[in-house]
């Protein structure tokens, strides 16, 4: 007897010899996580950069760094699955306009360089200032950051002010972009019964406005209560109102998604539903859609709908941002994954199990998700994030 329903059930439970194994693993759940950080970190920066909500002003340059460090590595976990990674770099002197992959790379660079150039905008008055106040090789280290200009005129500020703002206005649809297209290449896979939707680019890139606001605060909390510093209550009050309405529009998104193919009830559900009913029950239902879901639902919820102060506010947005970052990975992890899962002879499931040392294994994931928030530890060593004392300095150093 089958039992899941499968379609084809004269014989259940068979695999063609080819499609034994999952051939995207670890290394492709993490590449569109990373990403989605990229454009959800991003989007906080230009909440006041761009739209001028001074609730955000505290964290609009950190957000924007961070966003930096998070593209710096979203490449890397493509180039540790590549058999030939020495071969990457053909991808850019071989245009291949039909394809999706080959595409991406030049939005990925380009967009990894908008950043470069923002972040060097924002704080170009300190390169100047620490090239002024140095001597020797530091001097001469800071006057290459400063690319030869050492001169900082009254001017200058609200020249560099006008140019971080068009570029943070160019980069909202470009990260949009970014991350839209993430979910576009699963989801023009027609073959791929769990990928082949045309909501896929919108959840993806809800979904990385939410796990990339979520990956900000938990960042912000940890370097406050790190620094023994004052949290900012107006701020987190409003963060977490704003990450609260994301989340809902994200979560809608899923539900259409499945409602839809379901409603439906063509081909695509005959493979959707076992798969749900039985390998992504654990995963998805009820951790993805379920408890990690409906719980920041309910704390969020909480916390903007009423009069949550003090450190139960930190406590409750804290808590629901970690459910949240954890609900987005588990996302990536059931898209990617849960869709190799489906047998090409729709007649069965593959099998998936986690490895830990190997080339693609969680070992090698965890590390790879470590290194911004290193890169981040390091360049914050150069960088007046969080101080704000850069107003004095310049008008002294004009002076």
């Amino acid at each position: 007897m089958n039992p899941y329903g499968l379609p084809a059930d004269s014989l259940t439970n068979y695999i063609f010899p080819n499609n034994a194994e999952v051939a995207w693993s670890i290394m492709i759940v993490i590449y569109p996580y990373i990403t989605g950080l990229i454009a959800g970190a991003f989007v906080v920066s230009s909440m006041y950069h761009v739209f001028k909500v001074k609730e955000f002003k505290p964290i609009a340059n950190f957000a924007l760094v961070a966003s930096f460090c998070f593209g710096l590595f979203a490449g890397l976990p493509l180039l540790v699955h590549l058999g030939q990674p020495q071969r990457a770099w053909e991808i850019y002197v071989t245009p291949h306009t039909t394809s999706a992959m080959s595409i991406f790379g030049y939005v990925y660079s380009g967009y990894l360089m908008l950043l470069m150039i923002e972040v060097w905008f924002v704080y170009r008055w300190h390169f100047i200032e620490r090239a002024n106040a140095s001597t020797g090789l530091e001097r001469q280290f800071w006057t290459l950051m400063t690319l030869g200009v050492t001169t900082y005129h009254p001017q200058s500020e609200e020249y560099d002010r006008k140019i971080a703002v068009f570029l943070a206005g160019l980069g909202i649809p470009w990260a949009c972009l970014l991350h839209g297209y993430v979910g576009f290449v699963f989801g023009s896979v027609k073959a791929v019964a769990w990928w082949a939707t045309a909501l896929q680019p919108f959840i993806f890139l809800s979904s990385a406005i939410v796990s990339g606001m979520g990956m900000i605060f938990l960042m912000y909390a940890f370097i406050m209560w790190r620094r023994r510093q004052d949290y900012d209550y107006l701020l987190v009050k409003k963060y977490a109102i704003s990450l609260w309405m994301a989340f809902i529009l994200d979560y809608s998104l899923e539900l259409l998604e499945l409602a839809f193919v379901s409603y439906e009830h063509g081909l695509h559900w005959a493979q959707i539903k076992p798969l749900l009913a039985g390998p992504l029950w654990e995963s998805y239902v009820l951790g993805q859609m379920g408890f990690l879901s409906l719980g920041p639902l309910l704390i969020l919820g909480v916390v903007s709908l009423f009069d949550v102060r003090g450190k139960a506010l930190v406590y409750f947005t804290n808590l629901g941002s970690l459910l949240l970052v954890l609900q987005v990975l588990a996302m990536r992890f059931n898209v990617v994954v849960g869709g190799q899962l489906i047998s090409k002879s729709e007649r069965g499931f593959v099998d998936f199990e986690f490895e830990i040392f190997t080339k693609e294994g969680v070992l090698t994931g965890l590390v790879i998700l470590a290194m911004p928030f290193i890169a981040y530890y390091v360049i914050s060593r150069f960088l007046p994030i969080f101080e704000g004392k850069g107003l004095k300095l310049r008008s002294d150093n004009q002076a």
